[in-house]
């Protein structure tokens, strides 16, 4: 198991965890109470800093019961983390509830932070790319 170093920038800040053996998430917790009006936007802090291994990145993904439940989402699902970064993880999330504002308090779970691998590609110019059965329908389309 490779161990996940975080740094408190706020001194009362949970140390991510699972919330279930097996999960592949870490749930991250606000360490501010936060109150997002209908279809208002905020960055909401986390109070950690964490260091994400060289060669992976961080995904912080919303938690489905928020989504589900009040609307609560990301704005830049999935937020990415990259190796490099050193800085607090902070949450941008939306509320899409047009009716009732969403109420965070300090230490509730508000995102899931997974990380990936990430193969080292470099990107270059090609006169042709590959053929697929898929062709160059996109947003959904069959291609008919």
């Amino acid at each position: 198991m490779t161990e996940l170093p975080f740094r408190r920038l706020d001194p009362a800040a949970s140390l991510p965890e699972r919330a279930h053996p097996g999960d592949a998430g870490l749930d991250l917790r606000a360490a501010a109470d936060v109150v997002i009006g209908p279809g208002e936007r905020a960055k909401v802090p986390t109070g950690l800093a964490v260091a994400i291994p060289e060669g992976r990145a961080g995904l912080v993904l919303p938690r489905s019961g928020l989504a589900s439940r009040h609307g609560l989402t990301l704005a830049n699902s999935p937020g990415l983390i990259d190796a490099g970064y050193r800085g607090e993880v902070l949450c941008a999330v939306v509320n899409l509830d047009p009716h009732e504002p969403v109420r965070i308090a300090r230490g509730d779970r508000i995102a899931q932070l997974v990380v990936v691998e990430i193969p080292q590609l470099d990107a270059v110019w090609a006169h042709e790319l590959p053929e697929t059965s898929r062709g160059e329908g996109g947003f959904g389309s069959t291609g008919s």
